[in-house]
């Protein structure tokens, strides 16, 4: 665990981020490249104005650094429905970026660590993952900085991937009981906030990174046996496919190698997955009317896929509108 922190110029409160750093992959599926990234100063949160009483993460930081950043590592990305703007996460915060590049505009900050964030179908709300509340918990924000909610309830959980359902009023998430115990897809609505099991049996079943069609019927995602073991043998995940209508379950892949962190493009032609071969880590791309198949991009950097898998098994990438 690396810790960072940083102190604003002049007399702004002193800011710190704890984060984690690990060995990744950014993924753009037609804008093949780094994207700079610089860190901001500010004050508060856009979005915030709790009462520092009031909130569970309040350690005080006893030293401070400043840096300004061109790369990262294992960044969870998406597009904006328009195309136009980039959201991503980078040691514990969040941030967006126009689709052009340039300078980076911090969007959260503070002690909590903020992952995996994704555009709502409308374009004006993130779903994201936040331990803010003292623990793991969905939340969501809208982008003008009117509103922050949290989603799930309770600290004794671990949140993975969470997406928006095409019609804006839920998201699928994978939820497991922190460390030990296998991840089960659960479905949320952002305003009611009840939480309905999606698939959760077999026990032993680990449910990673959801993916909805456009049209809603079909959810895809990874599914692997059990939460984690030594000297794992291949494969470890295979896709399936959820039917919304029927609520039956088909398995979608049978590679050696494994099938994750599936992404369906917007016109739903077109299926992208992790897999590997060999020793290598790659992205496979599947036409879904035909059933073809061949590599898009490999190798990539290594997935996490011989560990528990805390940020799934390949951080989020996303298809141009």
């Amino acid at each position: 665990m690396t810790e960072v922190r940083r102190v604003s110029t002049g007399d702004r409160p002193m800011r710190h981020v704890k984060s984690w750093i690990r060995s990744g992959l950014l993924v753009f599926l037609g804008l093949g490249v780094t994207l700079p990234v610089a860190a901001q100063e500010g004050g508060d949160p856009p979005g915030g104005g709790d009462d520092d009483s009031k909130k569970p993460l309040v350690l005080e930081a006893d030293r401070t650094a400043e840096f300004t950043a061109t790369e990262a590592t294992w960044m969870s990305l998406d597009v904006s429905p328009d195309g136009q703007t980039i959201v991503f996460d980078f040691l514990g915060d969040l941030y967006t970026l126009p689709i052009a590049g340039g300078k980076a505009t911090q969007i959260t900050e503070g002690l909590a660590f903020d992952a995996q964030p994704r555009f709502s179908p409308d374009g004006e709300t993130l779903v994201f993952v936040s331990d803010r509340s003292g623990g793991d918990n969905v939340w969501t924000m809208r982008l003008d900085f009117t509103d922050t909610t949290q989603v799930s309830r309770g600290n004794g959980n671990q949140y993975v991937s969470p997406e928006w359902m095409p019609d804006g009023e839920n998201v699928v998430v994978s939820r497991g009981g922190g460390l030990g115990g296998a991840a089960k897809l659960f479905m949320y609505n952002v305003t009611r906030r009840s939480p309905l099991p999606i698939v959760s049996e077999p026990g032993q079943i680990k449910v990673m990174g959801a993916a909805p069609s456009p049209d809603g019927r079909y959810i895809w995602f990874a599914t692997g046996t059990g939460d984690w073991t030594y000297n794992a043998s291949f494969p470890l995940y295979q896709l399936s496919r959820y039917d919304t209508e029927t609520r039956t379950r088909i398995t979608m892949s049978s590679r050696y190698g494994s099938g994750f962190r599936p992404a369906i493009s917007p016109d739903g032609e077109w299926l992208v997955y992790g897999s590997r071969e060999n020793t290598e880590t790659g992205l496979r791309k599947r036409n879904l009317t035909t059933g073809a198949e061949e590599w898009l991009a490999y190798p990539v950097q290594r997935d996490d896929m011989e560990s528990r898998a805390p940020l799934d098994v390949l951080p989020g990438y996303s298809f141009m509108p």
